[in-house]
């Protein structure tokens, strides 16, 4: 019958000190195995647990973002979707904007202009209206290209300054935003000769916008700002010094003055509409509402109707906002009229008719439409 002990080379068996210190060894090494693959396991635990704390902490910013709806409670999954939907919608703006590019209006009219043709254009516009100027600005350097020459006495700015600067250093800074929006080189329609042939292609009208822009220093030697109303158009410029011409944006700027001074518009022009939300927040307002209210779109988009109304008033909001929801997609309704706070601190009165738009699919009223009449 075969031993069933061990034995080593030498066909001696190992004595007892020898197989406890084998065992010792063998027990070890099993045990710093265990430990590292346990050590490995609690790492990918952390990582998890730290991927799944940022995960949440993003996920709960992007709720902040979500449209707001009525009677809807804002979860998780919503906002996983809408995520979604808002990266599916950049990549199909940008392939569209790519194959526009390639194929597309960008291509229609390349026709270089040099500065002294900038200069004629600018003539044209500007001996029509002593507060209108025309500055053009390169997309790939940012520099004033050419502005015109009364540009100088209505922004009250040396020439020179405004020629050697970048547009945008020009601007108010919280309109810095708004006027990139605005000039974004894909969207803008071509300037084609005074836009004259412009109705032989299937462009998008150039959309105004407004901006505040640096007009001198006060006797305090602050940055006075005068909001402007901008109209942009794409346009190619060469030069003696550059093979290639350089798209550049150039712009029809207009000087904004109060609706009351002169020259005055007339009372029974005084008119503008304004969209808001059933939360009653600024969707859109009306470019007439600009000299009659003394803000600018931006200031009051985003922000709550009730802000701007006289304390007394804001009870005759909430009432107008219940027959709105109430008799939802009906004709248009008059109400008792309102007092809106203005730039300045004084109050006028609307006249305000009120309808809603009901989305077709939630049947749900998406927005409410006021349409107002400054009373004299």
């Amino acid at each position: 019958v075969p031993s069933s002990k061990f034995h080593d080379s030498r066909g001696h068996e190992p004595s007892d000190e020898a197989l406890g210190k084998e065992c010792e060894e063998m027990w070890s090494q099993k045990c710093r195995l265990q430990s590292k693959s346990g050590g490995s396991r609690r790492r990918e635990q952390q990582d998890r647990n730290r991927v799944s704390e940022e995960l949440r902490m993003v996920v709960q910013e992007m709720v902040k973002y979500l449209p707001s709806e009525r009677h809807s409670k804002r979860s998780t999954l919503d906002a996983l979707n809408y995520a979604l939907r808002c990266v599916h919608s950049v990549q199909a703006n940008s392939e569209f904007f790519q194959i526009l590019s390639q194929n597309g209006a960008p291509q229609a009219d390349v026709t270089g202009y040099s500065l002294e043709e900038l200069a004629t254009i600018a003539s044209g516009h500007t001996s029509k209206n002593t507060d209108t100027f025309v500055a053009v600005f390169s997309f790939l350097s940012g520099r004033v290209v050419h502005i015109s020459e009364q540009a100088a006495s209505i922004l009250n700015c040396k020439k020179a300054f405004l020629e050697s600067s970048h547009f945008v250093e020009l601007l108010a800074p919280r309109d810095v935003r708004v006027f990139y929006t605005h000039t974004a080189h894909a969207q803008l329609p071509f300037w084609n000769n005074w836009t004259q042939r412009a109705a032989q292609y299937d462009y998008a009208p150039a959309k105004s916008f407004f901006c505040r822009i640096r007009g001198g220093e006060d006797s305090k030697q602050e940055k006075r700002y005068s909001p402007f109303q901008i109209l942009p158009y794409l346009i190619h410029v060469h030069s003696p010094a550059q093979l290639e011409s350089e798209p550049c944006c150039l712009m029809l700027v207009e000087k904004v003055h109060s609706g009351y001074e002169a020259p005055r518009i007339p009372v029974d022009k005084r008119i503008f509409t304004t969209t808001h939300s059933p939360g009653c927040v600024f969707l859109e307002i009306d470019e007439r509402a600009v000299p009659l209210l003394g803000y600018l779109p931006q200031d009051l988009i985003g922000t709550s109707v009730l802000t701007y109304l006289h304390p007394e008033d804001r009870s005759l909001m909430v009432a107008i906002h219940q027959k709105v929801l109430k008799y939802a997609g009906h004709p248009p309704f008059e109400h008792s009229p309102i007092r809106f706070c203005t730039q300045n601190g004084d109050y006028i009165i609307l006249d305000s008719s009120w309808s809603s738009f009901v989305n077709p699919w939630s049947r749900k009223v998406s927005f409410i439409i006021g349409r107002h009449k400054v009373r004299t």
